[in-house]
Parts: C-alpha cells; structure tokens; sequence
C-alpha cells in the first residue's frame, strides 16, 4: 500500500507517527541498547572492529508454518565468525541474541517503547512482504529529523534509562549541516553482496581453523 497524505504516511509533525501504513519504529536488537557496549565499535576494543572491512550476515528463519520466525545475525572478520551477543538487560527473565516476536515485545516493555511492529503484523507480516519481493537498498545518509541520535547515541536525549543509551556518539553529534560541511568527503563501500540458503554465504570467508559456523 502507497501512502497518500500526512496520516497514511505517519508524518510525526501532526502527530500521526502510528497511523501510517508502515512501522517507523521497526524491532531493532542493537548490542549497545541492550547493555553490550563493547561489542561493536571503532578499535581493537570491540568484538566487531568498524574501522576495518567485515561482513555482516542476516538470516531469516522460518517457522514449523513456513512463516518468518526469527532473524539473526552473524559477523564476520579476519577470517573468524562472531556471534550475536547474548542482551544483558538486568530487567529480562531471558536474554535475547535474535529477533523474534516475543523479544520485540518484552524488549520494547522494558524500554517503554510502543511495539507498533506487532500491531502492524510483526515477523509474519514482513515474511509475506519478503515473499513478495523486496529491493536491498544501501546508503550514506544523515537525518534532518533527530540527528542520528536513534542510531548511535542516547535518544530521547534526556532518556538516560533502558532504551535511551544506543551508542556512545554525543548528543550533540549528527546535525546534518555540521556533517555535511565538516565530512563533505565522507565515503562508504558495500560489495560482494551474496544471498543463499542459511549459512552458505560466507564459509569461504572463514578459516579452517575455526569450523564453528555451521
């Protein structure tokens, strides 16, 4: 379905976020937010160290119907294939390292975020849609809207609580004209991009001496 005006497109300005055809807010499992902090980040410190190539490998897993039913992630570099990291979120009865729709939930829960992904049909719904046929977009984007703050710092700013802290990026970082005069050269590269059945895509990338992915 198109979206036609501010309501059907879930513009934020008049207030209509959740009416719109399509769920802004998604179901992220980002390993800062879920109290990983030294996981993924820029340096020989983190797990998944962005200041030199890697391979990103997303999987979607279907149910005993056939219907999507879990997403995961893996992580490849230097030849070795690193896990999605358990979530250490203290007010969880079980930590989570996938997207299902019983983590979306009780994640959003303790976040206090509202779960409009399961209002608008969750993992079932973007399966269907999946079958139908998607176009992989990827890009080099800033946000005239919240600065990025969502992704890679603490949003709302003043949210200091479970939810609020993303990443470690200052408040004060991403407005649009400050990162469009100061990194007017900023650059990012995607290639050998695969797509395969469940762990097929990327053994030729991982040394023999670490058999651990399949």
């Amino acid at each position: 379905m198109k979206c036609e005006d501010a309501k059907t497109c879930g513009d934020n300005a008049s207030q209509h976020r959740y009416d719109g055809v399509c769920d802004k807010d998604g179901c992220d499992l980002n390993p800062f937010r879920t109290g990983v902090q030294d996981f993924y980040g820029e340096g020989s410190n983190f797990k998944v160290d962005t200041s030199k190539p890697f391979t990103v490998v997303t999987q979607f897993h279907a149910d005993a119907n056939g219907d999507l039913g879990e997403i995961r992630r893996k992580f490849v570099q230097n030849g070795q294939v690193i896990e999605h990291p358990m979530s250490n979120i203290d007010k969880l009865d079980k930590q989570v390292d996938s997207i299902t729709d019983d983590m979306c939930q009780k994640v959003k829960d303790v976040f206090t975020d509202k779960n409009d992904f399961a209002a608008k049909g969750g993992l079932k719904k973007m399966g269907q849609s999946l079958k139908n046929g998607m176009v992989l977009v990827m890009s080099l984007w800033d946000d005239h809207e919240a600065n990025m703050l969502w992704l890679d710092s603490t949003y709302p700013t003043d949210k200091t609580s479970w939810g609020g802290p993303r990443g470690s990026c200052p408040t004060t970082s991403g407005v649009p004209k400050d990162v469009e005069s100061q990194y007017p050269n900023s650059y990012v590269k995607y290639g050998d991009i695969r797509v395969g059945e469940i762990d097929s895509t990327y053994t030729d990338l991982v040394q023999e001496e670490n058999p651990s992915f399949m």
